[in-house]
This record gives structure tokens, sequence and C-alpha cells, in this order.
């Protein structure tokens, strides 16, 4: 049998499929990790347990081949009927068996994949819209999903940190929260720096500078942690604030 591969020929959106399917690999082990008794335990996020994270990235991925669909046929097929219906699914996707619950990761996991392969060069230009109602290329969905997958595994507490995740995502997911941040106006008197590069976010005469390593630094604009990271004040060390929510 022939390999089939991405139909894609663009250097920069094989870079972010092969991005997400990394972070895809690297959540699949973290939950291969767990015993199906660990699946009850709490992750990093307030209220959810490990069941409800991997129901979560389970059906992200079929979200997000809905929209591969989309931009495939042109028939628009949202990622969900609405946020309620989303939070439904996932409650839902939390009660599963182990074994279940481990299917739909690995099922819709490989689903996505396929979907991705098979879209052709000028189907990922389409026009699609996210949960949140931006519209945006279909090409966006390999970032979606890497974004998803390297932080949760984190979330499922179990060993991984942000210091797994590829200096490229660290540092595109700190753009997109800053950025929000910024458009917002939550950011006013702050700046965000990292150490050892020229990454820089915020107000250069802000009152107040966090800093440190760019995994710390993400870790803490994630609201998960400050590991690392350090506030001054005119000039004082004080304590790390805490950040703008981040969505």
């Amino acid at each position: 049998m022939v390999a089939r591969h991405d139909l894609t020929t663009d250097p920069g959106l094989q870079e972010q499929l092969l991005q997400a399917r990394r972070g895809t690999a690297f959540f699949a082990r973290k939950l291969n990790e767990l015993s199906d008794a660990e699946l009850d335990g709490e992750s990093l996020l307030p209220g959810w347990t490990r069941r409800h994270v991997a129901a979560h990235i389970g059906y992200n991925a079929r979200a997000l081949a809905r929209l591969v669909e989309w931009a495939a046929t042109g028939v628009e097929t949202p990622m969900y009927p609405s946020a309620a219906v989303r939070d439904e699914e996932i409650e839902f996707g939390a009660t599963l068996s182990p074994i279940a619950l481990r299917n739909l990761f690995d099922h819709s996991a490989v689903h996505l994949s396929v979907e991705w392969r098979d879209l052709p060069d000028d189907a990922w230009r389409h026009t699609v819209r996210t949960i949140q109602g931006r519209e945006v290329p279909a090409s966006e969905t390999a970032w979606m999903r890497s974004r998803e997958v390297w932080v949760h595994a984190v979330d499922l507490a179990n060993g991984a940190t942000f210091a797994d995740i590829p200096a490229p995502v660290l540092e595109r997911l700190l753009k997109d929260i800053t950025g929000a941040w910024h458009a917002r106006g939550t950011d006013a008197g702050l700046l965000v720096t990292v150490s050892g590069t020229e990454l820089a976010f915020g107000d250069p005469d802000a009152a107040v500078v966090v800093a440190g390593p760019l995994p710390g630094v993400v870790e803490w604009a994630t609201g998960r942690g400050n590991r690392g990271v350090t506030a001054s004040e005119a000039g004082r060390r004080g304590p790390v604030l805490s950040p703008p929510a981040w969505i």
C-alpha cells in the first residue's frame, strides 16, 4: 500500500501541522501514563478532573475536523451549535468509561489528522468560523489544535510542564495572550519580558514589569503558576501578580 501524505505543499503550514501532531502525540503519552483510576483525579483546571480534560481534547478534535470539512466542501459545519452544547458535551464525555474516553481521544485525533491530510492547498485559505465567532482561514485550525493539546497536556497534572512545550509554541501562545490583554485594555501599566530573548510585550514605561524564562512567563500568563517569574515595581521586587484573564 502506498503511503499517503498531506496534500498541502506550503512549508509553513506543514510545520504547523507537524507541531500540532507532535503536541497530540505528547498529550497521548501523558494520557496513557495515567491509570484508569487516576483519570478521576483533579486536573490543574478548577472544577475539572482529568476526565474532563481528556473529553475536551477529544471533542475539540471533532470540532476542528468539522471546520476542515467546511473548508473542503463549502457546506457550513460549525464547531458546535453553541458554547452551552460544547460544555454539555464535555460533561457527558467525562462520564464515559475509561476505555471509551481513551477511544474518543484516539479516534478523533486520527479523524482530524486525516481531514488535514486530504485538504488541498487552495482549500486551506477558505474562511471558517470559530466558536468565538472569529472568521479565520482553515489553516488556523493547525494552531488552534496545537494550543489545546500542548497546554492541556500540562493540565493533566502528571508531570508535564511548560518547559516541555516547544519554544515556537510558547512564543505564539504568549503573543496570543498578551494580544488579548491589549485588545481588552487589561495590560495597562504592565510590561512582560522574557529572559535571554528580545521578546517583550506591553508598555515600556510600565509601572510593573513581569520577567522570567519563556516557559515560566507563559505558565504565569495562562494562570497556571509562576515558577521562575519575578515582578518589580519602581525598581523594587514585589510579589508576582495574577495575570489578567487569558480568555
